[in-house]
């Protein structure tokens, strides 16, 4: 019994020091895919803005009623109600007061004016829509605009995770209703000119 104790320890023993002199070493990845993911990713991408895009030009196509224009950054928009007289429009630092609501391109109402609130936006320094913080620095006070967006400059692949889904394409109506230009104290001015 006594050799049967002494076996066992001498070869726990054993599996000790055995165990513990060799070295660990960082498991090896199982495939070496060379950006492949991201190529995938790039042409899903590509298919999805331009299956948006034909869409939005068939839109436009068939709405005869308005005059539609192309923006630089990928979207279309018309006016409801244009000034006729040029008025300073927002810029970086300003607060624009507008109310808006958001459609999908069938015109069928998502969220409502009431629903969204008339909006308080400090352009380029506030987290927006990215569609309407470019969009809202082609008005002037009192105009009203209808945007036709692709699902990249609206909500994205994540939707607003409540009545938006995934890749939406999205029509939003915003009424800018005035602008409070940014205030610059006249110590900060001069510090401007000086530089």
């Amino acid at each position: 019994m006594k050799i049967i104790k002494l076996l066992s320890f001498a070869l726990l023993g054993m599996n000790l020091v055995t165990c513990c002199s060799q070295k660990q070493e960082a498991r090896r990845p199982i495939s070496h895919k060379s950006g492949e993911f991201m190529k995938e990713s790039i042409e899903r991408n590509k298919k999805l803005n331009q299956s948006e895009e034909l869409l939005i030009a068939a839109i436009i196509k068939k709405d005869t009623a308005n005059d539609y224009f192309a923006s630089t950054k990928g979207y279309w928009y018309f006016y409801n109600k244009k000034n006729t007289v040029v008025q300073p429009k927002p810029a970086k630092g300003d607060v624009a007061f507008f109310d808006y609501e958001i459609k999908d391109l069938a015109g069928k109402i998502i969220y409502n004016q009431a629903e969204l609130k008339p909006q308080n936006y400090l352009v380029d320094k506030q987290d927006f829509m990215m569609g309407i913080q470019d969009g809202i620095k082609l008005m002037q006070k009192g105009e009203k605009v209808t945007f036709l967006f692709p699902s990249h400059l609206a909500f994205g692949y994540h939707g607003d995770n409540n009545k938006i889904g995934t890749n939406k394409p999205l029509m939003c109506i915003v009424t800018l209703n005035d602008i409070k230009k940014e205030s610059i104290n006249p110590a900060s001015r001069d510090a401007k000119k000086s530089n």
